[in-house]
């Protein structure tokens, strides 16, 4: 049986081990740890989560998270990202998903709806992030397939950062979900540093787990101060990300 039922897919990516931010998704936000806020978030936006970890002893907790939050759980390689969202698909019967990062805590359910659908109706292997709203808002739309191919293509086991194999499968069709409406944009709302649980507390306190994309505008609409706690940071953290670049 198809544990989603007629609810899309979305595919949580999430490991205990951290550098910067020792074990973050572990961390505490609002009466429940960051990793339960977001299964419950992908819940409450309509979507059917699948926790995706690796083999590791230290993730055996969130093997436990998932069984008791009730929701799909598939264990696979640390490194190999794409492998192990190909297995999970193939143990789940999953066709297409949208990606949901586990230090993403306010991501925007509404846009991740809008950017699968916009994956089927137009028959797309890729839906990628706009890039005219905040941080961490949007994940991906993909389908299994163009995951396959590009695990039939890589170079190399280490494929944390997946977009970079995924645009490299010939005759690929994506496309950017454009957000057209946005009032905001340099916000990070992602978690990696310390500051950015600071900032991210904040918005749960003010706003409460439920906070949508209008909620969290108008906060940093008001109060554009806010920003500083952390928005230094994002230099940094990008250079990271390109330093992963294969």
């Amino acid at each position: 049986m198809n544990p989603a039922g007629r609810h899309p897919w979305a595919m949580i990516t999430v490991r205990v081990s951290s550098a910067r931010l020792p074990r973050k998704c572990l961390l505490e936000f609002g009466g429940v740890n960051v990793l339960e806020h977001v299964i419950e978030r992908t819940k409450w936006g309509g979507f059917a989560p699948l926790v995706c970890t690796t083999e590791n002893a230290e993730d055996d907790v969130i093997e436990r998270i998932a069984q008791n939050r009730d929701c799909a759980l598939f264990r696979g390689s640390e490194k190999d990202k794409l492998h192990r969202w190909m297995m999970a698909c193939d143990t789940y019967g999953v066709d297409a998903f949208h990606t949901v990062d586990a230090d993403d805590p306010f991501f925007d359910p509404e846009l991740g709806q809008l950017s699968l659908a916009l994956l089927k109706e137009e028959k797309l292997d890729l839906v990628y992030p706009s890039s005219n709203t905040y941080l961490a808002s949007v994940g991906y739309s993909l389908t299994a397939e163009v995951v396959r191919k590009a695990c039939d293509i890589k170079t190399t086991d280490d494929t944390e950062m997946m977009w970079y194999h995924v645009e490299k499968v010939p005759g690929l069709k994506a496309t950017e979900l454009r957000v057209t409406n946005a009032r905001i944009r340099d916000v990070r709302l992602t978690l990696d540093y310390q500051e950015d649980y600071w900032l991210l507390r904040t918005v749960l306190r003010i706003l409460g787990p439920h906070a949508q994309r209008a909620d969290i505008e108008n906060l940093f609409s008001k109060n554009p101060d806010l920003t500083k706690i952390n928005w230094f940071r994002n230099s940094e953290w990008k250079q990271v990300q390109e330093s992963k670049r294969v």
